[in-house]
């Protein structure tokens, strides 16, 4: 009895340090792929749109992982991470929530594939960011179309 007791104790306790990890935000996950983004001014242009690209002077790359929602607060459950990327699940309180992989190619040039609700429309695109430059004048982390 004390053995089960034990082992199911364990089992618990590994199943909290597996979600707490999960929960940790991208940034403090450590240095992997996001880290390796350069700050500075950045271009999203969607692909296959004629739309005008999107510019954001980021500071911090986990910018990327929500450009629908910009500047809006919102949690991330990172569901994967690894040398050359990350998925994440975010969540904005009364404006919606999203799923965005996000994969680097170059410190200066990254691929974000994302959908999910915004407001109350969908949305589904895939982008490419790309570093333009450095920021002038505007404040790192804003964001403007």
């Amino acid at each position: 009895m004390m053995k089960s007791l034990n082992d199911g104790y364990r089992r618990a306790l590994l199943a909290l340090g597996a979600a707490m990890i999960t929960l940790t935000p991208v940034a403090a996950q450590g240095p992997g792929a996001l880290a390796k983004l350069e700050p500075g001014l950045w271009q999203v242009r969607m692909a296959d749109s004629d739309d005008e690209p999107q510019a954001m002077c980021m500071a911090d790359p986990a910018m990327l992982l929500q450009v629908q929602h910009k500047n809006a607060p919102c949690s991330r459950v990172v569901l994967n991470t690894d040398a050359k990327g990350a998925t994440v699940h975010y969540t904005c309180p009364a404006n919606g929530f999203g799923r965005t992989s996000l994969r680097v190619e170059t410190p200066r040039l990254a691929k974000i594939d994302t959908q999910g609700i915004m407001g109350s429309t969908p949305f589904a695109y895939r982008a490419e960011a790309r570093k333009v430059g450095n920021c002038g004048g505007g404040r790192i982390g804003s964001a403007r179309r």
